[in-house]
């Protein structure tokens, strides 16, 4: 937390054609402070967009033959003056396994979403959930997700601009939605703790 405090003056101009210009507090508001926090939400959506952006650089030679990969994902928070900007239909297609979101968000920031996603037991099963005591501030969208069956887990994500680029030196193609972290899912043998849900136009 960073806390600046600020004395503001103004030039008074005595009534005595005497006295000289003097420099005097503004009555009530001498010494005032003024107070700069970054919120908690801010602190939140930092941590997690920070979390989402990733870069890997490969190089292999083999006979003589050079060959280079590269992938870059970089995020960037959107945050909207009107919350209810956020409101859509949201799908998880990089992964093709069915996790899609829904959600209408009003004006003041609170949120009514549910959604599916592969059941634990098989990918051609989903599993039905609903986002409670869901709100959005700034770019961050918390909330508590619940399951038909009674499951609870907590859900947290920032709405994002994502880039992939496939070289260091291409413009790279960018979308918008929302990114997820927390929830750890199998693919093909691999761990995921992230899902980027897009936005669908």
């Amino acid at each position: 937390m960073r806390t600046i405090i600020v004395t503001l003056l103004v030039l008074y101009i005595a009534p005595d054609p005497n006295s000289a210009f003097r420099l005097l507090p503004i009555p009530g508001i001498s010494s005032a402070y003024f107070s700069t926090q970054v919120s908690d939400a801010q602190k939140k959506a930092d941590e997690i967009v920070a979390s989402l952006n990733k870069k890997k650089e490969m190089v292999k030679e083999k006979y003589g033959v050079r060959k280079e990969k590269y992938k870059e994902v970089r995020c960037e928070l959107v945050v909207k003056a009107d919350p209810s900007e956020y409101s859509g239909a949201y799908e998880a297609s990089d992964l093709g396994l069915g996790y899609s979101l829904t959600m209408r968000v009003g004006n003041d920031g609170r949120v009514d979403a549910s959604g599916y996603e592969p059941a634990e037991t098989g990918a051609k099963e989903s599993r039905q959930f609903t986002l409670r005591n869901a709100r959005v501030e700034g770019a961050l969208l918390t909330a508590e997700k619940v399951y038909a069956d009674g499951a609870v887990e907590k859900f947290e994500g920032v709405f994002i601009k994502r880039t992939v680029l496939n070289s260091p030196t291409e413009e790279g193609v960018s979308s918008f939605g929302l990114g997820v972290v927390g929830r750890q899912i199998v693919i093909g043998g691999s761990t995921l703790d992230k899902i980027f849900y897009q936005r669908k136009e």
